[in-house]
């Protein structure tokens, strides 16, 4: 099995910034894709920032400029480094890989269970 752990989340001052990790564990052969996805209440999860295995990166307009993905020097960890957080950041981040677990499967999506990050004065 895969499993994405997710930590870093807190709560913060707006203007204020976190970084949220992500380390994936388990029979991983190869990971393609890896990123953040966040998800307020009552509304549906939304993209955050995605990495390929290329290191190209994508954001969502409303974090473009503020938040940066990046990957550890350790295999298959990365994180999220959030900065001039807003109230509207406030949601749970969800960390997600597109893993091969073996040179002879395809690529599947795994999630990790979510931290917390709350923006407010």
């Amino acid at each position: 099995q895969v499993q994405l752990v997710e930590s870093g989340g807190g709560l913060v001052q707006p203007g204020g910034s976190l970084r949220l990790s992500c380390v994936a564990s388990g029979t991983i052969f190869d990971i393609k894709d890896m990123g953040w996805y966040r998800q307020a209440p009552g509304k549906e999860r939304e993209l955050v920032a995605t990495s390929t295995s290329g290191g190209i990166a994508n954001y969502a307009d409303s974090v473009k400029g503020r938040f940066t993905i990046s990957r550890g020097n350790a295999k298959f960890t990365w994180y999220l480094q959030m900065s001039s957080l807003k109230p509207e950041d406030t949601a749970v981040y969800y960390c997600y890989a597109a893993c091969k677990r073996t040179v002879f499967r395809t690529y599947e999506a795994y999630w990790g269970q979510g931290t917390q990050v709350t923006v407010s004065s």
